[in-house]
């Protein structure tokens, strides 16, 4: 695979679910993803095999992590200037308490929760 130099507003945005817009790229082994969500946009729990490191640029979102009901679930509230990170198949969600720009990186390649909600 060659090289790739993008600029992000050359990547095509998408909005698979209501008051999130996303612009994404992939390489052999990583999804990276630019994810805008507007204030009350609910990424609802899931799962998925990809490890996931999440940067919250700025923001505030309230993450729901681990399975509710379960000795390991919590909920975090955090802003800009954080991170977050996953392990492949840990349950989580989010909902943005004011509108917020997360940078995603998948690994290896696979659907993102929100790919999956409708």
């Amino acid at each position: 695979m060659p090289a790739t130099v993008r600029s992000l507003s050359e990547l095509p945005e998408d909005n698979p679910i209501v008051n999130l817009f996303r612009r994404k790229i992939q390489g052999e082994n990583m999804l990276w993803a630019c994810v805008e969500l507007k204030e009350g946009c609910v990424v609802e729990p899931h799962r998925h095999e990809s490890e996931q490191i999440a940067f919250v640029i700025s923001g505030r979102v309230l993450w729901q992590l681990g399975e509710l009901g379960s000795g390991d679930y919590e909920e975090r509230e955090v802003g800009g200037h954080t991170v977050i990170v996953l392990p492949p198949n840990f349950q989580h969600g989010v909902r943005a308490i004011e509108d917020t720009l997360i940078l995603d990186v998948l690994s290896p390649v696979g659907m993102m929760g929100v790919d999956r909600q409708g």
